[in-house]
């Protein structure tokens, strides 16, 4: 199977599905893709998209809030707002419940 943007997107929506009944939360916002970030409390992994590469052949980084206004700060405030503009993840058909209607 090809990792096009689509399918790295079903993979990671049906791994997330696994955990639903959990406390994770967990949105999905549709916008121009320009980088991958997860968020736990004070710690973050960024993965920049770097143009003509896809996800896993750009660097990734990992982010601890250390001081005010810093890095993690700012990559924050984007997070915030994707998050503000996203949809849970959970109301998101996977590939595995059109199948299942099917």
């Amino acid at each position: 199977m090809p990792l096009t943007l689509s399918t790295r997107i079903e993979v990671t929506l049906s791994e997330l599905a696994k955990l639903k009944d959990t406390a994770v939360e967990a949105r999905f916002e549709t916008g121009h893709v320009s980088r991958s970030v997860f968020r736990f409390d004070d710690d973050m992994i960024v993965t920049p998209l770097l143009p003509g590469r896809i996800g896993h052949d750009s660097p990734v980084m990992h982010l601890r809030r250390v001081q005010d206004d810093g890095v993690f700060d700012r990559f924050a405030g984007h997070v915030e707002d994707l998050w503000g503009r996203g949809r849970d993840v959970w109301t998101i058909p996977t590939k595995e419940d059109a199948d299942a209607q099917a």
